[in-house]
């Protein structure tokens, strides 16, 4: 039995190695971030955007919100889509053969009438039967399709736009007013240096909305749903900055991202047969902007905020993660050839190594990780010091990269105004490694089985809608 024990404590000493490992990096991928993080600080955002508000010769911008069985929360979508400030734009709502009132809230509330179809056939797609504009907001359009997923819906919008550019936005999701202006300023400012932009992604829920805005920003009372919110600060200031600011950006959120039009069209728009559709699109589009040997680069803009539903139960939470792990296995095996490949470079050489290594592989060390603390406890199988080692490797790993998540969107953005809401997440980070954590790693190892068997559905959310108010 002492092979075993050997065995045993090995693998523990290397997962060790790992997550200290891991966790240098994040510390390492902050402070390429910082001067970025300092700037922002800086900014004036308001004078910022000004000219570009008022420049009448801004791109247009074709923003695209497909929904599928969206009854409770497209109208909400649809309306802070209108409420944008920005010189020139249109909203397309794609209605993805939904079974519910999702074409029927939006033709009523926004008093539409049918329009003959005008569509390019930039992509082959399921079936569109109607097109609706509506006669109170002329740049608001109904367009109707037969169901064919979420990426089908957004190459159907593609085909039915006008502009050089677009936003994709989910049909939950709103936009504080000036983050379209504040996602499109680098484009503008680069001459076509930069293809495409993603903004930051907050939740919604707790949060009061008065007529499609976020009025005042609120803290949920589900810690299921506060954890997503630290996740989503880590994800947000310390993942995506920094990769950003190497312009080796894997993933714009399909939340909210916009992009060169024609770009898109070159990379062969959104792959319907993956569930991965968003981060899929980008390393296609790095691929396409290497192959063409440009200098174009995809950014992460953190101040522009688009807030959407959180799942707020376990099965919904669970089902999403498990999607999300999937996708990003489906993408790493579609574009294998990229990985460690020095034609790409960085992207080829550490960014797709990085979502190989750290966030794919990672659920299944972890896993390994708190089998072994358990085991090691109830057993004894291992020394008590790796233990107490790989314990502390996991805390530092998961709570304490949370809670400095935390303390950067203080230091930055200060999204959330009273202490006791900054206080409140601070403490709650501190408890991720000890019952959060394992769960999403569960999901995200079931997640990476699906990939590996090629099964496994979108799940359904079950939304409860973001709740909303009428002004007094």
């Amino acid at each position: 039995m002492e092979w075993i024990g050997w065995i045993i404590n090995t693998v523990a000493v290397m997962i060790i190695v790992y997550m200290t490992g891991v966790s240098l990096l994040y510390i390492g991928m902050f402070f390429v971030a910082g001067p970025r993080i300092k700037k922002e600080r800086q900014l004036n955002r308001e004078a910022n955007i000004e000219e570009i508000a008022m420049n009448k010769d801004t791109f247009p911008v074709s923003v695209l919100v497909p929904a599928y069985n969206e009854e409770v929360g497209v109208v909400s979508t649809a309306r802070s889509m209108l409420a944008l400030n920005y010189p020139q734009f249109e909203v397309i709502v794609i209605d993805d053969g939904s079974s519910d009132q999702t074409s029927e809230k939006v033709i009523t509330e926004f008093r539409m009438k049918e329009i003959d179809l005008a569509i390019r056939r930039h992509f082959d797609t399921a079936p569109v039967e109607r097109a609706y504009q509506s006669t109170l907001f002329p740049n608001l359009f109904l367009v109707q399709k037969h169901n064919g997923g979420k990426a089908d819906a957004l190459n159907a919008g593609i085909n039915f736009s006008r502009y050089p550019y677009f936003a994709a936005i989910d049909g939950d999701s709103l936009l504080d007013r000036d983050a379209l202006l504040k996602t499109m300023k680098p484009i503008i400012d680069s001459n076509g240096k930069v293809t495409a932009t993603g903004g930051t992604v907050r939740i919604a829920n707790g949060s009061r909305i008065i007529r499609s805005e976020v009025e005042k920003i609120s803290l949920p009372r589900t810690p299921l749903v506060l954890m997503q919110i630290i996740e989503y600060f880590r994800a947000f200031l310390i993942g995506r900055l920094g990769l950003s600011r190497m312009n080796m950006l894997l993933i714009v959120s399909g939340a909210f991202g916009v992009f060169e039009k024609n770009r898109v069209i070159k990379a062969g728009g959104y792959k319907v047969d993956t569930v991965g559709e968003d981060m899929e699109l980008i390393v296609r589009i790095h691929k396409s902007i290497k192959d063409d040997q440009t200098n174009q680069r995809i950014e992460y803009i953190q101040d522009p905020v688009c807030w959407t539903e959180a799942p707020s139960s376990v099965s919904a939470l669970s089902a999403q993660r498990r999607r999300w792990q999937r996708g990003l296995a489906e993408t790493l095996w579609t574009h294998k050839t990229m990985l460690l490949n020095p034609k790409y470079k960085g992207i080829g050489l550490f960014a797709l190594p990085y979502y190989l290594v750290v966030e794919l592989l990672s659920a299944v060390f972890e896993l390994l990780g708190y089998i072994i603390i358990i085991g090691g406890l109830l057993f004894s199988f291992i020394s008590w010091e790796i233990t107490l080692v790989m314990f502390i490797a996991t805390v530092v790993y998961g709570s304490l990269i949370s809670s400095l998540a935390v303390l950067l969107e203080e230091w930055t953005y200060h999204k959330y105004p009273d202490v006791k809401s900054l206080l409140t997440l601070f403490i709650w980070s501190l408890t991720e490694a000890f019952w959060y954590r394992p769960l999403t790693v569960v999901w995200r190892c079931s997640g990476l089985i699906a990939a590996i068997r090629k099964k496994g559905s979108w799940g359904n959310m079950q939304r409860k809608g973001i709740s909303e108010e009428e002004a007094a």
